[in-house]
């Protein structure tokens, strides 16, 4: 009983932050310093993993109507917009897809870890205040989805990539970064790396369990089974919430707010650590 309140704070925690853009693999990576499961470390990988695809399940549902490529009243039609929208979406993950793919191991190993996301915390913190002050006068040269062309979704994948390698950097904060530095307004850079998430994310799931199977098999116990459900579950339900508050917020405000909680809680999460290592 113990592991799956873990499970539901862990899934409220992804849910909140895999959308803010504050970095949900590094909260996630430090609540674990915390609050330990009661699993494999294997498994929890795997499991930091897979409870993504519960948060990118509440923008399947929240934005079916823009993201099915065809419609069906009056007969089959294929939306052609929708269409080159999923092409431009592809082309953006081709950059953070090949390296993960070969890279992926590496990057958990030596990569994952307090003081990377700290740093990442950090130094993206500073980043999207730096931005922020920059496009302050600045009108939107991209105001809707269809104005993206294939050479912004590639630069736009080209910052997902540095959040795919560091820990703490935010998927959604680098390609909001990027979008926002070639002329992207705020609620389409939002929203197309809302979308950008579903491939990714599923893409990831996808590598973590056929890895995990190879090496482990379906050994699933009980318990584990429930810890996975009951973390997507969450994560989704979460996730509804935290995506309408950023798209609401964003109207009327900038970014530069999650900037100065990146900062504080690096700093936080540095100092915390190297206290602990005094102490020890």
């Amino acid at each position: 009983m113990l592991d799956i309140i873990k499970a539901i704070v862990l899934g409220i925690v992804e849910g909140i932050t895999e959308w803010l853009p504050i970095s949900s693999t590094g909260h996630m990576i430090l609540v674990d310093e915390f609050l330990k499961l009661g699993v494999s470390e294997e498994f929890k990988n795997m499991f930091f993993v897979i409870i993504q695809l519960g948060a990118v399940m509440a923008v399947v549902v929240m934005y079916w109507n823009k993201l099915i490529p065809w419609k069906m009243k009056d007969g089959f039609e294929i939306k052609k917009d929708i269409l080159s929208m999923w092409g431009k979406i592809i082309v953006a993950c081709i950059p953070a897809g090949v390296i993960g793919v070969f890279f992926d191991d590496w990057f958990e190993k030596y990569l994952y870890n307090y003081v990377t996301v700290a740093i990442m915390l950090i130094l993206v913190g500073i980043a999207f205040i730096i931005v922020e002050n920059y496009y302050k006068d600045k009108s939107a040269k991209i105001n809707a989805i269809s104005e993206i062309t294939y050479n912004v979704a590639l630069i736009i994948g080209v910052f997902q990539l540095v959040a795919a390698i560091f820990p703490g950097t935010s998927r959604s904060g680098a390609t909001i970064i990027g979008a926002l530095l070639i002329g992207v307004s705020r609620s389409v850079a939002a929203e197309f790396t809302f979308f950008l998430a579903i491939p990714v994310m599923f893409g990831a799931s996808l590598l973590k369990v056929v890895k995990y199977v190879l090496d482990y098999g379906f050994n699933f116990s009980v318990k584990e089974i429930i810890i996975l459900l009951t973390g997507m579950g969450v994560a989704y339900l979460v996730s509804v919430f935290a995506i309408k508050f950023l798209m609401g917020y964003i109207k009327k405000h900038d970014f530069k707010i999650f900037g100065w909680y990146r900062i504080g809680l690096g700093i936080v999460v540095l100092g915390y650590f190297v206290f602990v290592s005094i102490c020890k």
